[in-house]
């Protein structure tokens, strides 16, 4: 069957998932999730893309991304896999692939849709059941946001940057807006448009 056209336009973030082969872990340590957010650092720099939210799981990852050229997601996670891939394969003596096969994207179409984007991204571990307390998750946002741990990663998207916001005021809504949970029907749009590769 033939692969569908993502829709692919410069300044419009979107929500990226990288999911493990077979569901199996694309970490096994500390020093792997690392890795992973260095090679994506560069990855981003180099191809143009502004990362504002992140979590990785341990067997996929969310982004949240806004590219300023065409093809940048695409190259972006082309670029980590074959670094990140290869390291992990030679530092645990195996072969073949560990992504299951192209990444999935949804277009966000509305400020409503970031922030909510954003949540479900930052909210991920807790849903998971991998811990109670996103302070003690290091692999996210998190820290970035609510707890004033600078992540060279991270761009702040302009629509969280509002104006007239300190920092520490910024943080203490992010805090606010975790508590809220996502309901039933925003979560299954989350996850049927990003599955579907729509806006």
């Amino acid at each position: 069957m033939a692969r569908q056209p993502r829709l692919d336009l410069p300044g419009i973030p979107r929500h990226v998932v990288q999911r493990g082969n077979d569901r199996q872990a694309c970490f096994a340590a500390d020093v792997d999730y690392g890795q992973y957010l260095r090679e994506l650092q560069e990855a981003a720099r180099k191809h143009g893309c502004a990362i504002h939210a992140f979590v990785l799981m341990t067997n996929h990852v969310h982004l949240l991304v806004t590219p300023t050229c065409l093809v940048a997601v695409s190259r972006m996670t082309q670029a980590v896999g074959r670094r990140y891939v290869g390291l992990f394969n030679a530092r645990y003596r195996r072969t073949g692939t560990l992504r299951a096969g192209r990444f999935k994207a949804a277009l966000i179409d509305s400020e409503r849709y970031l922030m909510a984007c954003h949540r479900y991204i930052e909210l991920n571990p807790v849903r998971a059941r991998m811990t109670t307390d996103l302070a003690d998750y290091r692999w996210s946002i998190h820290g970035h946001d609510a707890m004033d741990r600078r992540h060279p990663l991270i761009t702040p998207h302009r629509k969280y940057l509002r104006p007239g916001l300190t920092p520490a005021t910024r943080q203490i809504a992010d805090r606010a807006l975790i508590r809220e949970q996502l309901d039933e029907q925003q979560l299954t749009d989350l996850r049927l448009h990003t599955r579907q590769q729509r806006a």
